[in-house]
């Protein structure tokens, strides 16, 4: 482009402006003048440019593409995103949950695997991860959970004796630790790992009938990680890997795709299944609800703005469209709050504006006003009025994503069933999924995590802790702690 095409600079408000290069002075050498406008914008955007980020899930990035149907799931849900042949625009974010927005791509973390999809019926949004479970089943320990992975108050650093103590004094957390210290730890690409909702939803089909669903979404490109020497090697090389990796392979024509797979459970199972299928440190064993086809998901758009399409980007698990609701799940009743309540202390109140997160469906709302409000607001703007404004249709969308429940108030844990226990399900993983190899690299990732400043009586807790996992593999971990 010549010099005589390019668009000139302006300011904000669209006027042009003389230099790029030089303030407005008195004389060549004289002191700067307050009248020089633009200036004054550009110092003053400069210093308002960072929003604050994400409490978990700070670093990642994201990419725009679609999801299409094909296989026929209508018997189980009247979700229109989810019936035959239904093309819909998505847009998803993969990020680490303890690092700082400057972190590492490949620290061993759990990988956050959010997903929009921009519906004829408005946002749905599941916020899932790259394991099917997770480290707590109770909102009360959730900012506790985050807080120790995070860093100390007195110096300001990650402390593995931290994170340890608190593993140890909740055993729930055991599941999800295995799935953390075993390969899955560190994916290989973003591509080349699996997204999970780890909540049990509901599901409502056109005739009312209520099921209880976990998603999968498979990779297409097959499941590969990184070893932890490959891992703290790329870090101090090239901390945005995982980032990069995802933008290239999009940018040269490769779009990477998941292939969506459902859990289904009949409404009534729950009730007295061996285990809460509720508790979000549990999986279904496939052999029970095997996996039904749905469709398949496809990244094929890079971000142009980083900041406006990813750091911008909202995800909340309360965005749900007809005939997906939530479950019991502790967990997740929380985060219908959280999600919401954290964009708003954020992005501001009127998040839902901003171009990546607004619906393609239209808003009818009664919400107005607030901070950084851009479409306009008309008459009337209360309910129920009698004005010709919207009104709610009962008959046309009942609420029927719904449960019975009663009891006097309380607060404890899950009701205990058969197979409640924390340590089976990691067990099995360790014993029956991981081969040798497998089992090797997690002793292997053990003992290099528990050699970084786990102090006693953490450390014995943390033996005790594998042992109730796998015995063979505890006392291997406790060996290679003790032998150096």
């Amino acid at each position: 482009m010549s010099n005589h095409e390019r668009k000139p600079t302006t300011m904000d408000s669209g006027r042009p402006v003389a230099s790029d290069e030089f303030s407005l002075t008195v004389g060549i050498d004289g002191p700067i003048l307050l009248q020089d406008v633009y200036l004054l914008e550009q110092m003053a955007n400069f210093n308002r440019e960072r929003i604050p980020e994400r409490q978990p899930h700070a670093k990642g990035s994201g990419a725009f593409g679609y999801f299409e149907v094909t296989h026929d799931v209508s018997s189980y849900t009247k979700a229109a995103v989810f019936q035959p042949g239904t093309k819909t625009d998505t847009m998803i974010r993969f990020s680490t949950v303890a690092g700082e927005r400057g972190s590492p791509d490949t620290w061993r973390d759990p990988r956050g695997f959010a997903l929009k999809f921009y519906t004829s019926e408005g946002n749905y949004d599941m916020v899932g991860n790259n394991t099917p479970v997770f480290f707590v089943r109770d909102p009360m320990k959730f900012q506790h959970f985050i807080r120790s992975q995070k860093r100390r108050a007195d110096n300001g650093l990650r402390d593995h004796d931290m994170q340890w103590d608190f593993w140890t004094l909740s055993p729930e957390s055991a599941h999800q630790v295995t799935w953390l210290m075993g390969d899955r730890g560190i994916p290989k690409t973003w591509r080349n790992m699996n997204g999970y909702s780890s909540h049990a939803y509901m599901w409502v089909n056109g005739a009312g009938e209520r099921f209880w669903v976990r998603y999968h979404f498979k990779t297409d490109q097959g499941i590969d990680f990184l070893t932890q020497e490959d891992a703290d090697r790329i870090a101090g090389e090239d901390a945005d890997y995982h980032r990069r990796d995802l933008f290239d392979a999009i940018k040269r024509g490769d779009f990477p795709s998941w292939t969506l797979k459902m859990q289904i459970m009949p409404f009534a199972d729950a009730e007295t299944y061996r285990f809460n299928p509720f508790d979000l440190t549990k999986v279904w064993p496939h052999g029970d609800y095997p996996l039904h086809q749905v469709g398949r998901l496809v990244l094929n758009r890079n971000p142009t703005d980083f900041h406006t399409e990813i750091e911008q980007a909202a995800f909340e698990p309360s965005s749900f469209v007809p005939g997906i609701g939530p479950s019991p799940d502790k967990m997740l009743l929380a985060r219908l709050f959280s999600y919401a309540d954290a964009h708003r202390a954020r992005l501001g109140v009127n998040y839902k504006q901003i171009p990546v997160n607004r619906p393609q469906a239209p808003v009818h709302s009664y919400s107005k006003d607030g901070a950084m409000r851009v479409e306009n607001v008309t008459d009337p703007v209360y309910a129920p009025n009698s004005k010709g404004g919207p009104q709610a249709d009962p008959e046309r969308y009942p609420e029927v994503e719904v449960w019975s429940a009663s009891g006097e108030f309380i607060r404890a844990a899950y009701a205990p069933r058969k197979d409640d226990d924390d340590f089976i399900q990691p067990g099995t993983l360790v014993r029956e999924v991981m081969d040798d190899a497998q089992r090797d690299r997690l002793v292997s990732n053990v003992v290099g995590h528990l050699k970084k400043g786990v102090t006693e009586p953490v450390l014995e807790r943390a033996f005790e802790y594998w042992c109730n996992i796998d015995k063979e593999t505890g006392d291997r971990i406790a060996k290679g702690v003790r032998d150096e």
